[in-house]
Order: structure tokens, then sequence, then C-alpha cells
């Protein structure tokens, strides 16, 4: 069973790249394509962290 987490990746404003995902509240940024990409894992494993997978998951 897979699920999906859907995001949108747009250009800042000023500079960068912004990464948002529909589901979640997390929002992150990076200079670069690669940047906001591992920021994002890396706030989505924060935002999961300890989550009953049990429920998440009906």
């Amino acid at each position: 069973m897979f699920n999906t987490i859907k995001i949108r990746i747009h250009q800042g404003e000023q500079s960068g790249f912004v990464a948002e995902c529909v589901e979640l509240p997390i929002v992150t940024q990076g200079s670069t394509l690669d940047d906001v990409t591992a920021n994002l894992c890396e706030a989505i494993c924060l935002h999961l962290d300890g989550e009953n997978w049990a429920t998440l998951l009906r």
C-alpha cells in the first residue's frame, strides 16, 4: 500500500524555491531545487515523527 503526499514547488517571490504540502501544514524553502527537496524531506519526517501509522493509513 502506498500513500502519496502532494506537494507544490514554486519560485519564491525574491529568490529560491518554496515547497508546500497540500494535505499537511508544511511549508519550507531553499535556494535550489535540491535544497528545497532536502528541506522538505526533513520537514515531513519531523512532522510525521511519532504518529500512529495505523490511524494515518485508513
